[in-house]
């Protein structure tokens, strides 16, 4: 994959976005509710699936190598065999697919918003299994713990990351992702 000098410019650029929005976290036991998968969201929509999601690989690396740009400042290995390890996995794959459905059918609200709810539910699944198989529960608790709580402000920051990424994407003078 050949990557032009403006994709990694603004794939580091939206790396640090998602790492200041991460920090914006709310205790909710051993998994926090962030803004994290609103900036994934809001990312990809901009961006689109591919210089959306090495964004989200650079976060990722980031974290892996020990910058607090993790949830609540957290850093390090180990945050990815931890219980929220499942949901920065399944960040990937939200910034793909969600990436590939907008750039596939439209660069709209409709299609931005369904994509993005669709990529959240990719995120809770990947966080769920995650707490099943590493955490070694029951399949109802892990998805009592890591799916449910997580729905209703999962579709909020779909619909917050579709809508304000289409509305600043037809904005900008110059267009960062994909051709609409």
């Amino acid at each position: 994959m050949k990557l032009s000098s403006r994709e990694i410019v603004l794939a580091g650029l939206f790396a640090a976005v998602i790492s200041v929005l991460a920090q914006f976290t709310i205790p909710f036991g051993p998994i926090p509710l962030t803004l994290q998968t609103f900036a994934v969201g809001f990312v990809v929509t901009l961006l689109g699936k591919k210089t959306g999601t090495i964004a989200v690989l650079v976060y990722l690396l980031m974290g892996m190598i020990g910058l607090p740009v993790l949830a609540g400042g957290a850093a390090g290995i180990a945050n990815y065999f931890g219980p929220t390890g499942g949901f920065l996995v399944g960040f990937i794959f939200q910034a793909y697919f969600t990436g590939w459905m907008i750039e596939k059918f439209g660069f709209n609200y409709f299609w931005s918003l369904f994509a993005n709810i669709i990529g959240a539910f990719i995120t809770l699944i990947f966080g769920s299994l995650w707490l099943k198989f590493g955490g070694s529960l029951a399949w109802d608790a892990a998805f009592s713990a890591g799916m449910i709580p997580f729905i209703l402000p999962g579709i909020i920051k779909a619909i917050a990351a579709s809508y304000l990424g289409v509305l600043i994407g037809r904005r900008l003078p110059i267009k960062i992702s994909a051709p609409r």
